[in-house]
């Protein structure tokens, strides 16, 4: 041991040598309705990982700090001394939730050994989405400063996940790929792990007894996005609960037709999006593409229709994998899990693929993205890194979030 190391270091080097760590996830989509807040032991490294979910709360935003957030987020121009005022709120309110949450669960700051915090996205660009004559390099940006949460909360803090992910040329989404093999890769059953959050996302794990061991894991395009801001437009509300609205509603074939055909949804490749592209504007775009008028369509006829679309474009971005899908089954978190009638379509278009609730695999659906953040933070601490492959094809490992010491 170097004499003269720096205590915070010293302590550091300490935390990775424990057997067991106590990591709090932190995970608040684009939904902006909240923060989840996942407590995990979390054991070994690598292939070695063990994690269990301790507790687990959602804590949710004001409706001051939903609104704020709204004003900065995926949206292209904003006032800048917004988005630096607000990279600090954001992270107080975060240290104050865990703060509240740990007080409930009678759980001292001193028996948490680290918090992974994810950090609220405002903007998800990828090179593809430039329309420009700018670089095309893809970029991505979180708030919620981790050095905040650290002084805050007393606890050692590791945050900024995804830029390590952008700065070796990938799009910083999904990261769920780079645990869900850790974690939920099965000896017989192959598996595709299905979350369906603001966007959609899925990664195909293999079996281990597999003899291809690469998984495969990409942006289906809009899962919840579309549907909560049309219900929040138009009624008033978070979110189209048990599918009400949509099942009183027609689906508008020449619109969803007209959806389809967008770029975005044609290749097969893997590729990361977000609100910024998949907006109510776009929306609006598209019915004006056939000569209609945004206001012209009943809005339960365009939330019927835009929940059919994110359906539709989840099975068709599983099916196109279908080879590498024989026999899997498909287990489903995040909010769209809870959208009855979204679910029921998604069943009826994969055909004959076995679809279950990701609470089959011992984990809260809603909990899966927090509990990710923490293994990510594991992995930091006591592993070797995340298999990845740059875009030159390059294999290396991977070690993503940025440390922030309390003091």
């Amino acid at each position: 041991m170097i004499e003269n190391m720096n205590p915070s270091i010293k302590k550091l080097a300490n935390l990775a040598k424990k057997e067991s760590r106590n990591i709090i996830g932190l995970m608040s989509g684009t939904s902006l309705d909240g923060l989840d807040i996942a407590l995990c032991s979390v054991s070994g490294h690598g292939a070695n990982t063990t994690v269990s979910l301790d507790r687990f709360i959602t804590k949710d935003y004001s409706n001051r700090e939903k609104e704020s957030l709204k004003m900065i987020s995926s949206v292209e121009h904003v006032k800048l001394q917004e988005v630096c005022y607000q990279h600090t709120r954001i992270a107080h309110i975060h240290a104050r939730m865990i703060l509240e949450a740990l007080n409930e669960w009678i759980i001292e700051p001193g028996e948490i050994d680290c918090i992974a915090s994810h950090g609220q996205t405002i903007y998800h660009l990828p090179a593809r989405d430039l329309d420009d004559d700018r670089q095309p390099i893809n970029s991505t940006l979180q708030i919620g400063d981790g050095d905040h949460i650290a002084a805050i909360t007393g606890i050692l803090t590791i945050s900024d996940f995804r830029q390590k992910h952008v700065a070796h040329g990938g799009e910083g989404a999904p990261m769920a790929a780079l645990v869900d093999r850790l974690l939920f890769a099965d000896t017989h059953e192959q598996r595709i792990l299905l979350n369906i959050g603001g966007i959609g996302n899925f990664t195909i794990v293999p079996s281990k007894k597999s003899p291809d061991q690469t998984s495969f894991t990409t942006d289906t395009g809009p899962g919840n996005t579309l549907i909560d801001k049309l219900v929040q437009k138009w009624f008033d509300k978070p979110y189209d609960k048990d599918a009400a609205i949509a099942r009183s509603g027609t689906v508008h074939s020449e619109i969803l037709y007209e959806m389809l055909r967008d770029g975005w949804f044609s290749g097969s490749g893997a590729k990361s999006t977000g609100p910024e592209y998949f907006s109510v504007d776009w929306v609006a775009k598209k019915i004006s593409n056939i000569g209609l008028s945004f206001d012209s369509i009943r809005p339960k006829d365009l939330i019927a229709t835009v929940t059919e679309l994110s359906a539709i474009t989840i099975a068709k971005s599983i099916n196109e994998h279908a080879e590498k899908t024989s026999n899997a089954v498909i287990y489903v978190s995040g909010g769209g899990a809870h959208n009855p009638l979204l679910m029921q379509r998604i069943t009826e278009e994969l055909g004959g693929i076995t679809v279950k609730n990701f609470s089959e695999l011992g984990i809260n659906p809603d909990a899966k993205e927090a509990l990710i953040f923490a293994v990510l933070a594991n992995e930091m601490l006591a592993g070797e890194g995340f298999d990845f492959k740059t875009e030159n094809g390059e294999s290396m490992k991977l070690n993503v979030g940025k440390i922030s010491f309390p003091k």
